[in-house]
């Protein structure tokens, strides 16, 4: 009886923090280094795993966290995240939740876009701070790892902190890529370096896990994944109105006033911010025990509810491949590669280490009845066509007898209807390769 009390009150606990707690998360400058991808939509919009967008991973991660009142930042082509929203996360009548787009806009004390993460955030708070919140829970829009937030909450506030960073141990030739943080052994973060390159690195271990410690992952990089005290966000952001990172700025400065302490996470994470993280990323998902897991009953990934048919895939071989819901696959190889939804590809076509976003409908289709009205009249991949290590966008229309393949192993180049970023073949949203192609 004594341990079922306990349990009611820690979850009665943990209820009440969730609704003390108001999600923020940004959404990203304007993603130059997921170009072309960013052509057209924000890095949150960036289609993910065949059928989900970035912004659906940490939005999952608040509503399996029982965090229900969610905020998120946007100014740059911010369109297509804001209808992605607006079709997939509505809360009944019967619930206070809500996933509120605050887009950067034009006040009479500011007329400017929004100049950095702490900024996007200080011109937000006339808006956030009309609900009644004792924490402020700060998330990224673009990266990739499944967290219980009432863990981190939780750690915050036994730690009686002001403020709590969320953290992941990392080699030292992954260091010099993050903001590195050190802690004490009470995990008190007392020191901050901003990208330090790999020669400076003596002295700025933390105290890790043994099993970390074996692994060489002595080093703290943050996440950029914060919990607040409400008080002291306010309190950070009107004191220092010309900072306008927290990574960079706010932070640093908080250390050597504040109680700011570390949440150690050990899981999958992953920063989507280059081409060549996006594909990675997504690869790894195809593989047979992938360290994302996308199977976890207890921490699904929503989207939105496109009702599509099942995958048909006819007399065709697939290794280690993600294949999306509504895809028609005819006498085809697939290899390592990930299928988005409504992916059709035709006789004879082989596509291995392929990102294959989809399409948003189906070429068979009557073009003057279709929505979105614009876009080839044949998404897909042609006959015969061959396709290796390439992310195809949405809409893309591959004709017969293609080959795209960076046989050169270009790093960065571009020409009609492509483009080489990170080594990798991107074909923009919408691009049209006649029969014939090689690239």
């Amino acid at each position: 009886m004594e341990q079922v009390q306990l349990a009611t009150e820690l979850d009665l606990e943990a209820l009440r923090i969730n609704e003390r707690t108001i999600a923020v998360i940004l959404g990203g400058g304007a993603g130059t280094r997921l170009f072309p991808l960013t052509l057209k939509r924000s890095k949150p919009a960036v289609p993910l795993a065949g059928k989900y967008r970035l912004i659906d991973i940490p939005i999952s991660n608040c509503i399996n966290s029982g965090i229900n009142r969610i905020f998120v930042l946007t100014q740059f082509n911010s369109a297509s995240l804001n209808r992605h929203i607006a079709q997939t996360y509505r809360f009944d009548r019967f619930r206070t939740g809500f996933v509120s787009i605050l887009a950067a806009e034009q006040t009479p004390s500011s007329r400017e876009w929004f100049q950095g993460t702490a900024d996007a955030v200080r011109r937000s708070m006339a808006h956030i701070g009309v609900f009644r919140h004792d924490y402020v829970l700060i998330l990224s829009g673009d990266q990739l790892y499944l967290m219980d937030y009432r863990v981190m909450l939780a750690h915050h506030r036994a730690k009686r902190a002001d403020i709590t960073i969320a953290t992941i141990p990392v080699r030292a030739e992954e260091a010099p890529a993050f903001g590195i943080l050190k802690t004490d052994q009470d995990g008190i973060i007392t020191e901050f370096y901003e990208k330090p390159p790999l020669h400076e690195l003596a002295g700025k271990e933390s105290p890790v896990s043994p099993e970390m410690e074996a692994q060489g992952r002595i080093y703290l990089a943050s996440m950029g994944i914060y919990v607040f005290n409400k008080d002291v966000l306010c309190r950070l952001l009107e004191e220092n109105p010309t900072d306008h990172d927290f990574g960079k700025q706010i932070i640093p400065k908080a250390i050597q006033r504040c109680r700011v302490v570390s949440y150690p996470f050990t899981g999958y994470w992953s920063d989507i911010g280059t081409i060549r993280s996006f594909y990675e990323a997504n690869l790894m998902l195809a593989q047979r025990h992938p360290p994302f897991d996308m199977y976890n009953p207890q921490m699904p990934i929503y989207t939105n509810a496109r009702m599509l048919p099942p995958a048909k895939v006819q007399s065709s071989f697939v290794q280690d491949s993600i294949i999306a819901e509504g895809s028609v696959i005819i006498n085809s190889q697939i290899v390592n590669s990930v299928i988005g939804i409504r992916s059709v590809i035709r006789e004879n076509a082989t596509v291995k280490n392929v990102v294959m976003m989809g399409a948003d409908y189906y070429p068979w289709h009557d073009p003057s009845l279709r929505d979105p009205v614009e876009g080839p009249d044949n998404p897909g991949i042609g006959e015969e066509s061959y396709v290796e290590g390439a992310i195809i966008d949405k809409n893309v229309s591959i004709g017969r007898r293609c080959v795209i393949k960076n046989r050169d192993q270009v790093q960065e180049g571009e020409g009609p209807n492509f483009y080489i970023r990170d080594g990798i073949v991107v074909l923009p949203k919408n691009a049209r390769i006649e029969d014939g192609t090689i690239i």
